[in-house]
């Protein structure tokens, strides 16, 4: 049988990336964190914790932190059901992976409507998210992707839109004749971070589907939302960039469309494991909810 108190020392090491900061969480002292994660490794006969800065676990480790993670939440749900069990230790911990952009525009919206859950979110790109899902990683996750991981639920959220946006400034010195292959080819543009095909995505919709009419111009590497709408307002580059955060930037003239009337619309959907829990349940209704709020309908 598997000895909990070990395992959510071990989980909270794991997550929080210290044995004083889980020691910290769990209301002990360290020596009693590393004693405990000590024990178990040795009745596993494995090594689930990397000593570091941080710490973090080894493959074992994170099966483990994954299952004391789902424990939790089942018997969140036991408690609803029968009253007369002991109230949890603290709030349930949801791990889930989204999107920056997302995150940056309408998400923080749902999680507000979960003020008794924490939440561990893992940031990656929409096209990548649901591959924390197929690790078992993270419970649910925000992702371009349809088609439902084994073991999971696919409901649509609904499309983010972007617009490819410069300064004027920028566009003066960089498009004088007009947004022209040749032009975009020279023209700095600005990139989230290498799993970025955002403007790869619309130039292609923009001037054609065949490679070799898609130019690959210099970027600038910027892994912040926020960043991106700072860059292009500096006159760093053109970039995505999602409407809700340059539409008054737009409507000011602070920002301009490089093709006016062209946006790149990218549907999102929501992705969660079949595992029962009502916290789970409701972080997806409320999901759901700030998602048809905020994103486009698909076309």
């Amino acid at each position: 049988m598997l000895d909990y108190p070990l395992l959510a020392a071990l989980a909270a090491v794991i997550r929080t990336g210290s044995f004083e900061r889980a020691a910290q969480q769990l209301h002990v002292t360290p020596s009693a964190v590393s004693q405990r994660v000590k024990l178990l490794e040795e009745r596993l006969g494995s090594v689930l914790v990397v000593r570091g800065q941080p710490c973090t676990g080894t493959a074992a480790g994170q099966r483990l932190c994954q299952h004391v993670e789902r424990v939790a939440l089942l018997e969140s749900e036991l408690r609803g059901a029968l009253p007369g069990l002991l109230p949890a230790e603290g709030p349930t911990t949801l791990r889930i992976a989204v999107n920056a952009d997302s995150l940056a525009t309408w998400f923080v919206a749902a999680m507000a409507e979960m003020p008794d859950c924490l939440f561990d979110l893992v940031l990656d790109d929409q096209d990548h998210s649901a591959e924390w899902l197929r690790k078992g990683e993270v419970l649910a996750a925000v992702t371009a992707s349809a088609a439902p991981v084994p073991g999971c639920n696919s409901h649509p959220l609904g499309a983010l839109r972007y617009r490819a946006t410069a300064s004027p400034d920028y566009m003066r010195r960089h498009f004088p004749d007009g947004v022209t292959p040749d032009a975009l080819a020279r023209a700095p543009c600005l990139t989230f971070n290498r799993k970025d095909r955002l403007q790869a995505q619309w130039l292609r919709t923009v001037l054609g589907d065949r490679d070799s009419q898609t130019p690959t111009p210099p970027t600038h590497w910027l892994p912040s939302t926020h960043a991106f709408v700072d860059g292009a307002l500096a006159g760093l580059g053109w970039g995505m960039n999602p409407d809700p955060l340059v539409a008054d930037h737009l409507a000011a003239g602070r920002l301009v469309e490089l093709v006016p009337g062209q946006p790149l619309d990218v549907p999102l959907h929501w992705q969660q494991s079949r595992i029962a829990g009502t916290a789970l349940a409701e972080l997806s209704r409320a999901v759901l909810r700030a998602g048809r709020r905020a994103l486009q309908d698909p076309a």
